[in-house]
Formats: structure tokens, C-alpha cells, sequence
């Protein structure tokens, strides 16, 4: 049985680079070890750039059930610290409530619709490479048997069996002075702030809500979900634990009631459902050495992880899928010029290495102590500015990050383009609906008949669009992943011809 390409597992990660290379022409393979779909929820959001995305192919209405467009918050929180936004001129911090659950479904669903096929309950044992592909070994619920194919990309998880069996090493560091533990509870209805929604604790003040609450003790967490049980997590650092004892909700009423210095009556969710209790010891940051072993790519988790701090991890990885996505295609498809698989590792290095740093930083804001009490007392001082918090929003957001296209000087170069409202001949329409189809998107946006003569030669691979635009330019390429391969103020034929060959291939 051979295949163009085969993904190891199932997550948003490996959903959402399947249907990034089903939009492109090429139908994979998903490999999923678990039966059926879990119901423990790894993420209770999307943050940041992957909001954008998603509206970019049509996904952000489905799963916020709005069918307005992304609005950035007017709030987030950076290692404890409350991250006012709304005062920015450009606010980059969008946010998606919906749990990791809903979005598997939703891009499994999406996924199926494309045409992928998703094999349950199959796991990757073995993998062989050669020049021309990869023999890989799969446990199935009929037992052993072998696939071929051209690559194979591991989206299995931060154990990713994918990265060890390709032999790429996974440095970085592990900690093992922390728990953190979580739980969907109930509290006193008495101990909820009418004004504020936070949590009243007697003895102490209020815990305001979906933000992280540093004492000198620990950190707290008191996240009440409209639609869905209210979550109640902490950390702490030191207290020895069995790691194989059942966590308990009386366990975590302890941990609150150390971290506040008084204690919380918590009860379990009423109804049925899978509610969480979870604890975790220690954790990792830690960047694969490559994403790439010749044949053999890897996504999300499986090359980088980090602290849960901020919520960054569906960001990363899920533009991790849409970055490779496209250049994949192009690669299976003969299309691709020289080297373009290439830049997967390094434009998505540069991006995983901001989330490690910015996650260890929050982290070490977050300890208790009064060194580093004095410590946030100087930061605090700083995100009184507004450009020190623009500056932090864009980090966490993913928007600062900028690819070297070198195709030209223009400031929008190398950046991800936010949506933006286009008149054209046809009527008034989104860039991201627009971007739907996944496929490059050429912008004339001053009516030069040169562009129009210039992307002739790669109208199989890219779609003109001549239209009025607030956007700082007369002309734009834009890649599949919705970053700026080139813009000029004028249509600067060789520039634009260059760049359509180092990203797209030869003109036919």
C-alpha cells in the first residue's frame, strides 16, 4: 500500500495540516493511535494568530457560532500580570473559548469532507527511509502491517515516537520543582462577585477570573466557563507528591487553601460528563535539533514543547500545519522550486524559540518569593507603557514574527497580513474569505496592467485580484499561510517575478 503522504496522529495539529494538504491537490493519510476520540480536553482556547488563520479558511464561524469576524480582547494576561489592550492603536491579541475537543471535531470533520481518510486505533511502531520514501510499521486493531510513503510527518505529541524513531534529538531542559494541578468543580454560588464574576475568598479578596493569581505561595487559576463547568487550577513549587496517586479534589481544595493562605469549599460538577482532575509534576521546554530527517517531518508538539503559561501552544503548532502544508504539496505535486522545503524549519524555528523564551519568562515571574516579588514590581513599572504591552501582545499573539522572503524591501514584507476589506468589480469581500481556497493570492491593488501580464505565467498557482484596499502598498503576494512573500508601491516587474519563483516554481 503506498501512499504520497502519511501523519501520525490526530490532534488539531495533524487535522488541520491534512486539510491544508487536501486544499493543495494532495490527499494524506492520518494515522491515529486512540480508538476514538478523547474526551480530556488538553486546551480550553485558541490564542493569538490562529484565530486569523482560521477565518482565513472558513472555520473561525463555525466554531465560535458568530459569524462576525475575529475581534482582538480588550484583556489578556502575561505571567500574572493583567495585559490591558485595549488602548493599543493595533490590538494583534484575538481568542477563541472553544476547547481542544470541539476543534479536533470541527477540523475532523473538515478534514473527512476534503477527502482525507482517518484510520482509528492505528499506531505508528517502525519507520524505514530510503531516497524515495519511508516503510512504515502500524499496529491496527487487525494487528501488524506496512505502509510506503513518500513522507511521513509526526504530529504524535511531545513522546512523538515519530521524532525518536527518525532519530532526531529533543534538547532543552525538564523541571521538576512544580505541580500543577486542575479540576472542573463547583464553588459556593455565595463566594461569585456580582460586579466582577470573580471568585470572593474570605480572608483573602477576590481572585478575578481567566487570569493567573500569584502569591507568595504558589499561583492560582478560577476560569468560569459560560457554557461548560468552571475550571480551578494551581501550581505550586516544592511540595513533594506520589506521582502515582489518583489525584483528588480534596488534593486541590489543599493546594488552594496553601496558595491563599485560606481554603475554598470546592464540590465536583453535578451532571454526567468527563470532568477533569488532573495533576502534573514538573515540565519540559525543549526544541527538536531539526524538523526534518530527510523524508521524515515534524509538527506542533512533536518539535517543540513549552509551559501551558499564556496559552501558546494550538498557535504554534497549528501554524506549524499551515506553513508545511502548502510547501509539501508543491513538493509531492513537482511544483515546488529548489529548497523550499527548507524554509519549513527555518521560518517555524525562529517562532518556536519566541514561545520557549516568553514561556520561561512568564514562568519565572510567576514563582513565589520576594526576589521575585521585587522583580514583578520593576516589570509592573514597565507594562505601564503602551509600547512595552504592544510589544508583548504581538509576541504572544505570534505577530511579531517576521520570514526573510528576500524579495524586496516594503515594510509588509515577511509579515503575516491581517484581514482587510477589498472593493472589487464583483462587490465588496474579505481578504480572508478570499483565502479560502489555500491557494497564493496576488493583489493589484493599483490597477498596473503589469502585474496582470507578470501573473499570467503562474495563473495555475496563484489567483489575481485586482482591487481598492486600505493597505499600504500598490501590490502583494501572499502565500497560502497568509504571509507577505512580496509588496512594492509600484509594480517592479523583476521583484514580483522573483518572488513568484523562489515561492511557487518556474512560469509555465
Amino acid at each position: 500500500m503506498s501512499h504520497d503522504i502519511v501523519i501520525a496522529g490526530g490532534g488539531p495539529n495533524g487535522l488541520l495540516l491534512a486539510c491544508e494538504l487536501s486544499l493543495a491537490g494532495v490527499r494524506p493519510l492520518v494515522l491515529e493511535r486512540l480508538p476514538q476520540p478523547t474526551t480530556e480536553n488538553r486546551a480550553n482556547g485558541l490564542v493569538g494568530q490562529v484565530v486569523r488563520l482560521l477565518d482565513h479558511r472558513g472555520l473561525h464561524e463555525e466554531l465560535s457560532g458568530n459569524p462576525e469576524p475575529p475581534r482582538p480582547v480588550p484583556q489578556y494576561v502575561f505571567g500574572a500580570f493583567p495585559l490591558p489592550l485595549a488602548d493599543l492603536p493595533a490590538n494583534p491579541m484575538c481568542v477563541l473559548g472553544v476547547p481542544q475537543t470541539r476543534v479536533e471535531e470541527v477540523l475532523g470533520r473538515r478534514a473527512i469532507e476534503l477527502g482525507v481518510r482517518i484510520l482509528r486505533g492505528h499506531e505508528l511502531t517502525g519507520l524505514t527511509q530510503d531516497s524515495d520514501g519511508v516503510d512504515v510499521d502500524v499496529e491496527g486493531p487487525d494487528g501488524p502491517y506496512r505502509l510506503r510513503t513518500r513522507y511521513l510527518i509526526g504530529a504524535d505529541g511531545g513522546r512523538s515516537r515519530t521524532r525518536k524513531l527518525a532519530g532526531i534529538e529533543f534538547p532543552g531542559v525538564t523541571r521538576d520543582d512544580t505541580v500543577s494541578r486542575a479540576a472542573h468543580v463547583r464553588v459556593p454560588a455565595e463566594l461569585i462577585d456580582p460586579a466582577t464574576g470573580g471568585l470572593t475568598v474570605p480572608g483573602h479578596g477576590v481572585i478575578p477570573p481567566f487570569q493567573h493569581y500569584r502569591t507568595e505561595h504558589g499561583m492560582m487559576a478560577y476560569a468560569p466557563f459560560p457554557d461548560r463547568p468552571t475550571l480551578l487550577s494551581t501550581m505550586e513549587w516544592g511540595p513533594v507528591v506520589d506521582p502515582d496517586a489518583p489525584m483528588t479534589l480534596t488534593e486541590l481544595q489543599e493546594s488552594v487553601s496553601r496558595v491563599l493562605g485560606t481554603g475554598i469549599a470546592l464540590r465536583a460538577p453535578e451532571g454526567p460528563g468527563s470532568h477533569l482532575v488532573r495533576r502534573r509534576v514538573g515540565g519540559n521546554s525543549r526544541l527538536a535539533q531539526r524538523y526534518r530527517q530527510d523524508r521524515v517531518l515534524l509538527v506542533g508538539d512533536a518539535a517543540h514543547v513549552h509551559s501551558a503559561i499564556g496559552g501558546p501552544g494550538l498557535n504554534l503548532g497549528m501554524q506549524d500545519a499551515v506553513n508545511l502544508g502548502w510547501k509539501l504539496a508543491a513538493v509531492v505535486r513537482g511544483t515546488a522550486p529548489e529548497g523550499l522545503l527548507d524554509t519549513y524549519d527555518t521560518e517555524r524555528r525562529q517562532a518556536s524559540e519566541r514561545v520557549l523564551m516568553h514561556t520561561q519568562a512568564q514562568s519565572a515571574l510567576v514563582q513565589p518569593g520576594p526576589a521575585v516579588t521585587a522583580l514583578r514590581a520593576l516589570f509592573g513599572e514597565f507594562l505601564a507603557e503602551p509600547e512595552n504591552r504592544s510589544r508583548i501582545a504581538n509576541m504572544m499573539a505570534g505577530t511579531d514574527i517576521r520570514y526573510d522572503m528576500a524579495t524586496g524591501p516594503h515594510p509588509l514584507t515577511g509579515y503575516f497580513l491581517p484581514d482587510v476589506p477589498l472593493c472589487t468589480e464583483e462587490g465588496d469581500i474579505r481578504l480572508a474569505e478570499l483565502a479560502r481556497t489555500g491557494r497564493p493570492l496576488l493583489l493589484d491593488l493599483a490597477g498596473d496592467p503589469a502585474i496582470a501580464d507578470i501573473a499570467a505565467g503562474w495563473r495555475d498557482r496563484a489567483d489575481l485580484i485586482t482591487a481598492k484596499a486600505d493597505v499600504p502598498a500598490a501590490a502583494v503576494l501572499i502565500r497560502p499561510d497568509g504571509y507577505v512573500a512580496w509588496a512594492a508601491d509600484t509594480s517592479r516587474p523583476d521583484e514580483l517575478r522573483a518572488a513568484l519563483t523562489r515561492w511557487f516554481g518556474a512560469e509555465e
